[in-house]
């Protein structure tokens, strides 16, 4: 069995650097480290892999994803404050962490590390669903995301047709991976509690979309139905030229009876009436 090396407590280590959590920054931090333990374990073998963590705060899940076995840890922090906390971690485990200073959403991923990489992160609440679309673009470059949003948009994640929490997002994260719910987590285990509960999402990336569809189309489609969602499709798509019974489906049907198939159907209609356009 493996000897890991004694770390302090996170409170110490949070007292120590001043790490007060900050609003802007969507930040509250998970100390409970069965949780980051469990968060771990879902991540698979991390064996050979490259892991990136965004949002790191005090290294709670860093320390979990080490121990698991990652073979590197990439940790993207952006508040200053807290590379000092991350830093005593990459002194414990040297040549397995890497801390990169800056703002995830100005930096691609793919740059981080090497093939295989998994994404592991209990995300900052302000910028996880941008985070998320922008990871989804090159969704193929990732063996796997397990990732921590509030429940709301861990809901619209793996909401199915025909329920309220259903829309965009739902399409397009299911278009291109399996969408998994792990658990939930109270917001108690947090510092400081935020106002909701938490979800665990694993999303694991589809050698092919679900259906054939261009994503620019995909994405001016679910915009117009679900902009427009207690409109029937045939108000809400009128504004792109095209007719749901050119697709086979029935026009007076609302966004959210969709499945994802057939929004991609939808996109392909909407490539041909702009092929046909004069000009």
């Amino acid at each position: 069995m493996t000897a890991f090396p004694a770390l302090p407590p996170l409170r110490d280590v949070i007292a120590r650097h001043g790490l007060d959590t900050r609003r802007s920054l969507g930040q509250h931090f998970l100390l409970d480290l069965n949780l980051t333990d469990r968060i771990a374990r879902i991540a698979g073998d991390l064996a050979g892999v490259s892991v990136i963590e965004v949002g790191p705060g005090p290294g709670g899940l860093t320390r979990s994803l080490l121990e698991a076995g990652a073979s590197r840890v990439v940790a993207v922090e952006k508040d200053p404050r807290c590379i000092g906390a991350i830093a005593e971690l990459a002194a414990a485990f040297p040549e397995r962490l890497e801390i990169i200073e800056a703002d995830a959403l100005e930096v691609d991923a793919r740059d981080l590390a090497p093939a295989p990489r998994k994404i592991v992160a209990n995300l900052p609440f302000n910028v996880a669903t941008p985070l998320l679309l922008q990871w989804l673009r090159d969704a193929r470059d990732f063996a796997q995301l397990t990732l921590m949003f509030q429940k709301e948009v861990a809901d619209r994640l793996v909401a199915e047709a025909h329920t309220s929490a259903y829309g965009r997002l739902s399409i397009m994260a299911q278009w291109l991976c399996q969408v998994r719910r792990d658990f939930n987590v109270d917001a108690r285990a947090f510092v400081p509690p935020p106002r909701v509960a938490s979800t665990v999402v694993t999303l694991v990336p589809r050698d092919q979309p679900l259906a054939p569809a261009e994503r620019p189309l995909l994405e001016t489609v679910t915009a117009a139905a679900f902009g427009q969602r207690r409109k029937m499709l045939r108000r809400s798509l009128r504004p792109l030229g095209i007719d749901p019974v050119s697709a086979d489906i029935d026009p007076t049907l609302r966004a959210e009876d969709l499945s994802v198939e057939d929004f991609c159907h939808l996109a392909r209609v909407l490539a041909e009436h702009r092929n046909q356009e004069p000009g």
